[in-house]
């Protein structure tokens, strides 16, 4: 990443402005480029105004709107119902534009500012820009405490916002005008920077943010921050090279960074050249299409048995773009060949280096066409092939009967998920994030493009679906943006829906109805815990236990009351129907299905480590215990 100087002019002339209007006037001239590429990075800002800000940034926002200065373009703003909906919705454009784009966020101090700090957490996990700016306490320390100010008697210099501190990359507070200056500047190079980009956080005190300053307008003049594609050390590819031509079963682990980097078309052709297995992550299915001949599918806890039975025998793991998580790793159990090595090619060196890796820091593309390039003449052995062509088959089987399964009386979500499956188009985007949907749609999903599949689950937020679905929408309008969304899930964040209505976008929702939670449910009952606390169920006047009937909740009406289509259907044969009518529809549209909380799923093929209790009076706890350690035996460092 680099800041393009071209542009720049010799000039003592300066505007004055409030820290509110320069920032956003500030934030109009900054521009991406990567390929030759170039566009405006930040081309608007979610916002909830309150006390903190409405007068601040408010008041720049409006004076941007309605009476732009010269050299000034527009940076549109659009009223959230939620700060962590529209935190959730910024990392959704952004990743959806390959984080070459990305929006601001602004909330009121106190509890706005800090609704926040759950999107921001998403976006540093997930290594998503977006750019938050809590209004803090103001600086001058004359009202105080002012209404929603922490205080903290160490220190008059401490507020909420300083709970930003470990989410984000960067954060700084603004309590001078003129500290805006380099804050703005380091912000903006986190944000573009592929490597180390994540939450960016700049406080602004409530004061500061009206307070007016004679800024210099070289600060204001385009600039064009150059998004990199480190090369790889050429030493690094040769020895990288030299472990992959020693290995007798390597796979491909594709992780999001594939994506990001538009790496696909590469990494497609090292699979042609070399015949070397690609299996994916969450975040990096789709990133080859799952009709290329090398494609095994998902990996890990949530994988499938294809692409976990490679991994237990794989020699060389070949990780691009990936970070490894535990369910990536089936928590350090899928790759079990003892004499297993890695070779990690990835843009953050933190990564490249897990598993005492081989590597390459680089950017995907750059790095997979130079390996490939390094592996001339290199070929998996035809039995290896053989084998992948095989278990590849024998997965299509299963998961041809989980998306057909026909379970009178209610359908399983997999039904559902086929269905949509056959349904949406290559460049339509699929949103999900938690709840057992993740872990089926990775086993079964068939990705035909790195757009279509659009699945938080680095943090795994709940609430993270609706809102994603206006951002992805605001990122490519011409998709059909399809979220599925749990009843769990949409209690915890449905507001956002009146936001996408009042801004006449089109979305698709799916809301599966089962009453409960069902992946912490089955998770729950195989941990010796019963299924405990996971049904949304009336308290039994009885038993004084949350084991009476479901709860009368009505979904759908709820919807309806913020200005959703509602589609109520009862079989896939009307889901389909419905999903028909939904598309052709120019409304944001939500079809309510009831399905069955207890599946059936994919049949899982690896473990995911969550501690069982080590003692206790209940048998099914006793026995969960004994299972746990018995899979525990297979954990390992990888050394």
């Amino acid at each position: 990443m680099s800041n393009d100087a071209t542009t720049a002019t010799t000039t003592t002339s300066t505007v004055r402005l409030t820290v509110g209007q320069a920032l956003v006037r500030f934030l109009t001239n900054q521009y991406s480029e990567r390929d030759g590429v170039e566009q405006r990075f930040i081309p608007g800002a979610f916002g909830i105004f309150g006390h903190g800000n409405v007068a601040g940034i408010g008041q720049a926002l409006l004076q941007n709107e309605v009476d732009p200065a010269e050299g000034e373009d527009r940076l549109k703003y659009y009223l959230a119902r939620n700060e962590q909906g529209m935190v959730h919705a910024a990392v959704s454009y952004a990743r959806t534009r390959n984080r070459l784009q990305a929006f601001a966020c602004t909330a009121s101090i106190g509890p706005g500012s800090l609704n926040m700090i759950t999107g921001a957490a998403l976006a540093t996990v997930d290594r998503i820009p977006v750019l938050i700016l809590p209004s803090d306490i103001f600086a001058t320390r004359v009202p105080d405490p002012v209404l929603q100010q922490l205080e903290d008697p160490r220190s008059l210099d401490i507020s909420v916002n300083d709970a930003f501190k470990p989410v984000s990359r960067f954060w700084d507070r603004i309590n001078r005008p003129e500290q805006l200056i380099p804050s703005v500047l380091a912000a903006m190079r986190v944000l573009t920077d592929p490597a180390e980009t994540g939450a960016v956080t700049i406080c602004l005190p409530q004061d500061v943010q009206a307070e007016a300053f004679d800024w210099p307008l070289e600060l204001f003049r385009k600039r064009v921050w150059h998004v990199a594609r480190p090369a790889p050390e050429a030493a690094a590819i040769a020895r990288a090279a030299a472990l992959i031509r020693s290995a007798k079963r390597p796979l491909v682990i594709a992780g999001g960074g594939v994506v990001y980097a538009e790496a696909s078309a590469a990494l497609a052709a090292f699979a042609d050249a070399t015949g070397i297995p690609v299996a994916d992550t969450q975040a990096g299915k789709g990133a080859i299409s799952f009709e290329h001949p090398a494609s095994v599918g998902g990996i890990g806890s949530t994988g499938n048995d294809a692409a976990n039975a490679l991994a237990a025998d794989a020699d060389v793991v070949i990780g691009v773009g990936t970070r490894y998580s535990d369910f990536t790793t089936a928590s350090h159990t899928v790759f079990r060949n003892p004499d297993v090595t890695f070779v990690n090619l990835n843009v953050l060196a933190f990564d490249a280096a897990k598993h005492s890796a081989e590597m390459v820091v680089t950017d995907a593309r750059a790095g997979l066409e130079a390996l490939t390039a390094a592996l001339d003449g290199y070929r998996v052995e035809a039995a290896y092939a053989a084998e992948m062509v095989t278990r590849v088959a024998a997965w299509a089987t299963v998961t041809d009967e989980c998306y057909h399964r026909n379970n009178a009386p209610l359908p399983a979500q997999t039904e559902v998920f086929g269905a949509l499956n056959d349904l949406m188009g290559d460049d339509d985007i699929l949103i999900n994030a938690a709840g057992s949907m993740p872990g089926d749609l990775q086993a079964l999903w068939r990705a035909r493009s790195p757009k279509q599949y659009h699945l938080e689950y680095g943090f795994s937020c709940m609430g993270y679906e609706i809102p994603a679905a206006m951002g992805a929408k605001l990122a490519s309008p011409a998709s059909e943006v399809v979220a599925i969304v749990g009843d769990g899930t949409y209690q915890m964040l449905p507001q956002e829906i009146a936001t996408i209505v009042s801004e006449n976008l089109k979305v698709i929702l799916v809301l599966l109805q089962n009453h409960g939670f069902a992946s912490i449910g089955g998770l729950s009952e195989s941990r010796g815990s019963q299924r405990f606390g996971t049904k949304y169920r009336m308290r039994d006047d009885a038993s004084d236990r949350l084991d009476g009937a479901n709860v009368p909740i009505d979904l759908a009406g709820n919807a309806r009351s913020f200005g959703a289509d509602v589609l109520e259907v009862g079989s896939i044969d009307e889901f389909r129907v419905a999903y028909a009518a939904a598309a052709a529809s120019t409304r944001t549209t939500l079809i309510y299905i009831e399905t069955d909380l207890d599946g059936p799923n994919p049949p899982a093929s690896a473990w995911w480590d969550v501690a069982v209790a080590q003692t206790s009076r209940l048998a099914s706890t006793q026995q969960a215990h004994l299972e746990y350690l018995e899979q525990k035996a297979e954990q390992r460092h990888y050394l």
